[in-house]
């Protein structure tokens, strides 16, 4: 029978858990995993159970990027047919990126390319002590190309100038101040970090999130202008008049836990 590509399941709290168990080949990236995390992490994001996601690593590295053998095929494609399994790792990164679920990246250890690209399209990012990051493209020819914009996004153009160009190593100190990591902390840490994150995000308002989360993919770059002031005013405007934004007022007026909480 064959290993896995990683594991999936929904908890009890609604929390939708996705761990990369190839640690023999250090969670690489192939075709396969491509497509089947797509249409995971799309049918977590339509599912009325989930109401958060987080995608962790068995082993030593949170990512490799590419898988060896994967990339010895694609010197083998046409440019046609490069397009199109590019297309698939673009698709990937987008559907993280756009997931109507808050996300929780928890990363140990060395992690290349498409692996900073999944920490780069999550929504919180937790590190630990002795992760390190790498570009490492160019040192094979090729470029950080689907994955570039998730990554300026989340650390900017002037890190990006040197790391892309360079693919010096990092740290998870340096990722932390560059702000592709929102924590970093001890190994042994990493996962009562994310149970922390994962509390505080079970106590919002799940429709609430969701708005919030297609806000900011909304408003990111746009001007201030008489658009995005009336956009940003039908937007509360709606949640305010829903059921969960009345309940929530409610439940803060009466001194009370709202419905959405379970416990």
């Amino acid at each position: 029978m064959l290993q896995p590509l990683f594991l999936e399941e929904i908890d009890d709290d609604g929390v939708g858990w996705i761990t990369l168990t190839r640690p023999e080949v250090h969670n690489a990236f192939n075709d396969a995993l491509i497509a089947e995390l797509t249409t995971v992490l799309a049918g977590f994001g339509t599912d009325e159970r989930v109401r958060a996601v987080v995608l962790g690593a068995k082993g030593r590295s949170f990512s490799a990027g590419a898988d060896l053998n994967w990339m010895q095929r694609m010197t083998e494609y046409s440019e046609a047919e490069n397009l199109e399994d590019a297309r698939a790792l673009a698709e990937l990164m987008r559907t993280l990126n756009e997931l109507p679920r808050p996300t929780v990246a928890l990363c140990q250890g060395p992690t290349f390319g498409g692996g900073i690209g999944l920490l780069a399209c999550c929504d919180i990012v937790i590190a630990a002590e002795t992760a390190n990051f790498t570009f490492s493209e160019v040192r094979l020819g090729l470029i950080p190309s689907v994955i570039g914009p998730y990554v300026m996004a989340a650390m900017g153009e002037r890190p990006a100038r040197r790391y892309f160009l360079t693919a010096e190593s990092f740290s998870a100190a340096e990722a932390l101040r560059l702000g592709l990591v929102h924590q970093v902390v001890p190994d042994e840490a990493l996962g009562d970090a994310g149970n922390r994150v994962l509390r505080a995000l079970l106590r919002g308002g799940p429709r609430s999130q969701i708005e919030a989360k297609d806000l900011i993919l909304a408003i990111s770059g746009r001007p201030i202008d008489d658009d995005l002031v009336e956009d940003t005013a039908r937007r509360i405007a709606r949640i305010r008049a829903s059921e969960e934004g009345r309940e929530g007022i409610a439940a803060f007026l009466d001194k009370r836990r709202p419905q959405w909480l379970k416990r």
